[in-house]
Formats: C-alpha cells, sequence, structure tokens
C-alpha cells in the first residue's frame, strides 16, 4: 500500500562542529533498552506527486540540515560500550556525533484513506507501521556497539494528505527536547533560514549540569537486560498487531470542568486537581472496567493496577536546569490501587485522589526524586498492570507547523507495545484534552461505551 519514492541521508552543513561527545546520565540510561518512540503528523495537503517531490522533498531536506547544525544528537549515534563495569570507573553510555554521520529520511506514497487514518474511531494498528521509520541497524566495533538514534518518513497520500512519521531512541530526548528540535526545524522549513529561530533563543543547552550520586550510574548500567547488547542487538521493531486497535477520545473543557466539579463535592480536602489528573484518572478507572467486562476476569480483585506518569524535573531540580537542558529529564510518578477498587463505581475518585496526591508529592520534594532514583527499575519491572500516559497538554502538539497549517491528527504509534495512552491539548482547543489509546478491539468497544455512558450521565 505504500511506494517507497526515495531513500537518502541528510547531515549538518559541511561548517558544523566536526564532533561532538555527549555522556548520558542515568536519567537517559534508565530508557537503554526500550523501546523506540514513534509518532506520526498528518497534514492536508491537496497536492500532486509531481509538487510534492518538486516543493516538499527539497524544503526538508535542506531544513532538517540546518536544524541538524544545532541539534548534532540527532545526527549521531549511541555508543555503549562492553563491558563497561569491569574496571573502577563505569565507563558511561555517550551520544556520539562524529563528521559525516546523518538522518535516514525516506519519501513514499500511500494508497490508504488519509481521511480514515486521520479520525478519532477504531482504525487497525497495523495501518499505521508503513508509515514510521524504522531506526536502522546496530553495528558492532572492538568495544562498543553504536546504534542510531533518530530517523524520519515522510508519506504522501495524493491529493489528500502528508504525513511525517519519527523514530527516536528513548536515550536520545525526552519529550521536552523532542518538541524543541521539532519547534526548530519547523521554524526554518516555513522561513527557509534558522534567523527566526536563533532570535529565538531556544538553543539546546548541552552541559551535564545534573548533580547525582554517581553510584547511580553503576546501577543503571546493571539493569536486566541490559546484557543483550553486548550480542546481536538490535531496536525493537514494530510487529504485527492484527488485534489491536486505535482510536481518540475527546475530554471537552465541559467534560473536565464536571469532573473536577464532582471530584471537590466528593473530596473537599483533595488539594491537587488539573485537567492533566482529571483525565488520567478518569481514563484509568474506565479501562479497568473494560477489562473485567469484556475480557474476562483473569485477575484477583486485589491485584494491583498502576498508572505511571512521566514528571519533568527541569525547574524542579536544585539547581534548576535550563528548560532547554537536552536530553531526558524526567522522573516517574507511580501510583497503585487493587483491580476491585479502580473498577468500582467511586473507581473515578479513588484514582483521582491517588494520583493528585501522588504527582503534588513528586512535584513539590525536589530531592526525592534522587533518593528514590535507585528503586525506579525495580518498580520498572514490577509485574503489575501498568497504564503509563506518554505526552502532556502542555507540549502544544498540533503547533508543529512546517508550512502546511497545523496537523490534522497526531498519534503516538509507541503506545501499541508499551500498555500506555497518549495525552495531548486538542488542535483547534488546548483547554480540551486528546487522548490515543491501542487495545483489543473488543476491549476497545468497552471502553468507548463505558467511557461515553460515565460522561454522559448526571453521576459527574
Amino acid at each position: 500500500m505504500s511506494t517507497l519514492l526515495e531513500s537518502c541521508r541528510v547531515s549538518p552543513p559541511p561548517t558544523t562542529v566536526k564532533e561532538r561527545s555527549l555522556p548520558l546520565t542515568f536519567f537517559d540510561m534508565i530508557w537503554l533498552i526500550f523501546f523506540p518512540i514513534h509518532q506520526v503528523f498528518f497534514y492536508e495537503f491537496p497536492h500532486s506527486r509531481e509538487h510534492f517531490l518538486e516543493t516538499v522533498v527539497p524544503n526538508l531536506k535542506h531544513s532538517l540540515s540546518i536544524t541538524l547544525q544545532h541539534f548534532l544528537p540527532f545526527a549521531g549515534n549511541l555508543i555503549v560500550f562492553l563491558n563497561p563495569c569491569v574496571e573502577k570507573e563505569v565507563k558511561k553510555p555517550e551520544i556520539r556525533y562524529i563528521e559525516g554521520d546523518s538522518v535516514a529520511i525516506s519519501f513514499a506514497e500511500c494508497s490508504l484513506d488519509f481521511n480514515d487514518l486521520t479520525g478519532n474511531h477504531p482504525r487497525n494498528c497495523d495501518m499505521f507501521y508503513q508509515l514510521v521509520p524504522t531506526l536502522g541497524h546496530v553495528t558492532k566495533a572492538s568495544n562498543y556497539v553504536s546504534i542510531p538514534l533518530f530517523s524520519v518518513q515522510v508519506t504522501l497520500f495524493p491529493n489528500a494528505g502528508i504525513s511525517i512519521g519519527f523514530s527516536n531512541h528513548h536515550s536520545l530526548c525526552d519529550a521536552s527536547t523532542r518538541s524543541n528540535f521539532l519547534k526548530a526545524w519547523t521554524s526554518i522549513a516555513r522561513h527557509g533560514t534558522d534567523e527566526l529561530y536563533l532570535a529565538s533563543g531556544s538553543l539546546p543547552f548541552y552541559d551535564r549540569v545534573i548533580e547525582y550520586p554517581s553510584s547511580l550510574d553503576e546501577i543503571y548500567m546493571s539493569q536486566p537486560g541490559l546484557e543483550v547488547i553486548d550480542t546481536e542487538y538490535q531496536p525493537h521493531q514494530l510487529v504485527s498487531q492484527t488485534d489491536k486497535v486505535r482510536a481518540t477520545i475527546v475530554l471537552t473543557q465541559a467534560h473536565i470542568n464536571r469532573l473536577k466539579k464532582s471530584l471537590s463535592t466528593q473530596l473537599p480536602t483533595l488539594e491537587y486537581i488539573s485537567s492533566f489528573s482529571v483525565a488520567c484518572a478518569f481514563v484509568w478507572s474506565c479501562l479497568a472496567k473494560s477489562r473485567v467486562d469484556h475480557m474476562g476476569e483473569k485477575k484477583k480483585d486485589d491485584d494491583l493496577e498502576r498508572l505511571l506518569c512521566a514528571v519533568d524535573w527541569r525547574s524542579r531540580m536544585d539547581p534548576p536546569v535550563p528548560q532547554t537542558y537536552f536530553g531526558n529529564c524526567v522522573g516517574p510518578c507511580f501510583t497503585s490501587t487493587t483491580s476491585t477498587l479502580l473498577k468500582s463505581d467511586r473507581g473515578f475518585y479513588i484514582a483521582a485522589e491517588l494520583l493528585g496526591k501522588g504527582l503534588r508529592e513528586t512535584i513539590k520534594n525536589k530531592d526525592g526524586m534522587l533518593k528514590d532514583a535507585e528503586t525506579w527499575l525495580e518498580r520498572a519491572f514490577d509485574p503489575v498492570q501498568t497504564t503509563g500516559v506518554s505526552g502532556t497538554p502542555k507540549t502544544k502538539i498540533y503547533d508543529v507547523d512546517f508550512g502546511w497549517g497545523k496537523p490534522k491528527k497526531h498519534e503516538t504509534i509507541s503506545i501499541d507495545y508499551n500498555g500506555s495512552i497518549s495525552i495531548n491539548a486538542c488542535k483547534d482547543s488546548p483547554v480540551d484534552i486528546e487522548i490515543g489509546l491501542s487495545l483489543p478491539a473488543k476491549q476497545m468497544d468497552a471502553f468507548l461505551s463505558i467511557s461515553k455512558d460515565a460522561l454522559e450521565s448526571s453521576f459527574f
């Protein structure tokens, strides 16, 4: 259904710095063996293949090259040293750019229905995989492996639209850094130069200023599964998910205000109530009900269910880290309760109370994150039913404009395999929240019915 039109590599301009090495911090090392991040932006583009090849392709190549000049790690590779803990000092992985490194970018044409792909209704997950680039193959040297970090695929739907798919290794960066990269690229693509981007004062900050105990490096370099990098490691690839569909629900400001009002009535002493926490709690409780009602009772009622949110620590470190800090600087906020409580009539209130308290404690306690860092890995690999949260409304994902206007739709493809939901501000109303889900088809039907009934009832 997709035809490759061109495959090439884009490097920074020749005058760029010839080499840059960026050591990982433990914030980055957490993600060494996790799945890559995949996302796709869809844009309306009612033009022909000829127009696409003559205008879009050269502009994206040129603007990407200029952008990489300021974001060299995106063109580099992740270097993981073999036997890093043999010597007295841990040899940490690093992101290494050397002159000649580049980003793989491909251009394709697709015959799928653009309007169907950009809807909110359930759609087969497999349809989206041909729009997502692979990261490429790992290469092995005598004492290290070199892992590609970033790739791009641009797909034309003739006379209908364009999709731009991105894949990045999570050790490269978090959502904040990726957003800064996209802001730079889109600004340069729209204006042809980097003058306005440079004037914005948003250049990435590369200094490793995060202070933490050096013992954490050794702990995170000894995480379970990391030994596979010594052998035949390759980045995880998207595989067929024939039993799964993806859909999007929208919580309008009216929905969120009703949920908040109900929370204030039921839990008048709850100190932390935000649109984000309310949306997450609502979806989490509906997911629990959908598993029980339509997938069979496979667990004990007292089994734990867990929600995992990422909190940006840049402004919460002591001393604070610049907002343009390059890399990962997020910590987890774990919230747990039992299945029987979460699926009960008061499941939403229980979820909102626990999540509100967890977020408040995490945000207010500046050094609590570092104190708990040693236990993150242990908790991450707990055999607990976990719903992760990818994204945040603060990122303003629909501001990613290459010159064709705001995206018609954004999809986080990664949630297909990591048990997460995606959450973003909506395109036309930043106070509305868009939530993406990827579930088995029967469970998706159950979830959509349960959430719709809940929002339309007088219960909230």
